[in-house]
């Protein structure tokens, strides 16, 4: 029997569970999962329900929208794989720990393609049998470059994209193209550090935590709503090499469990912040 993902994001009001339990069971659904939260603030409410059975999805949709919010947002959605692509550029480690995880099983996800700006990781992808593109930011604008790409993305119509890595800035337009489709993964420490070789800032400074962010890509550089967070302690005895295999570390686990979320619909955007159920 097939399981479909329910998710509900509207204004809080009284008997909204109840509603929608009750429109469920006039369908002849079953709830295997539920997930509720209400952010006092905003008096926002989030529902997610892992539901079974037969469905007409347009009449499910239009019965729900009668007894929810006229403000409500629905979405319902089979659970299923979702289609991805990779962008990357040099570095191997996220890039590697998520084909590694998708070969073994780990992703619910189908890896399309990986695409790069340089060729450097083309022999490591290969060996996973996922078709590589090697698209050169030489000699193009940034635009130029970027319309190539999305070429390439667009040939495989991926629900998700997942910058492992990709160490370019994108343009408006790109972001607009994937609204909250585009998952990053960034080192963060305390205080941050910015521009060439962060983990020699880090060293140097006698950082305690390094950190890494996943996050939603958005106009605002390093600034979207953060989907997971983890750190890891180091301390005066670790060299600048030692903190960089510590951030990598933490960065492969940060972006896996990120993209996990958001391969199971997990997901709830509001403002710039996210809720997780």
């Amino acid at each position: 029997m097939k399981e479909y993902i329910l998710l509900i994001d509207t204004t809080d009001a009284k008997g909204l569970v109840y509603n929608v339990s009750k429109i469920l069971f006039a369908n002849n659904l079953n709830i295997e999962q539920n997930a509720e939260y209400v952010d006092e603030e905003t008096k926002k409410f989030f529902m997610r329900s892992v539901i079974s059975g037969d469905l007409n999805k347009e009449i499910l949709l239009k019965e729900l929208k009668e007894v929810l919010p006229a403000e409500s947002t629905i979405k319902l959605t089979t659970k299923e794989k979702k289609d991805i692509v990779l962008l990357a550029t040099k570095e191997s480690h996220v890039l590697g720990d998520l084909l590694i995880r998708y070969i073994d099983g780990e992703l619910n996800a189908n890896i399309k393609a990986v695409i790069a700006n340089h060729d450097y990781l083309q022999d490591l992808v290969e060996k996973f049998d996922i078709p590589f593109h090697c698209i050169s930011a030489e000699d193009m604008s940034r635009e130029e470059h970027e319309e190539l790409v999305i070429n390439i993305i667009n040939e495989y119509s991926p629900e998700l994209i997942v910058l492992a890595k990709y160490m370019r800035i994108l343009t408006p337009k790109f972001v607009q193209a994937y609204p909250q489709k585009v998952l990053n993964i960034h080192h963060s420490f305390l205080p941050a550090f910015i521009g060439a070789n962060p983990y020699k800032q880090a060293h140097h400074r006698g950082v305690k935590i390094i950190g890494a962010t996943a996050h939603y890509v958005t106009d605002d550089l390093d600034e979207g709503p953060i989907i997971a967070q983890d750190v890891v302690r180091v301390d005066h005895t670790y060299s600048w090499q030692d903190m960089r295999r510590a951030g990598r570390n933490v960065e492969k686990v940060v972006l896996s469990n990120a993209l996990q979320l958001m391969l199971e619909d997990r997901v709830f955007v509001y403002g710039n912040k996210t809720v997780i159920l």
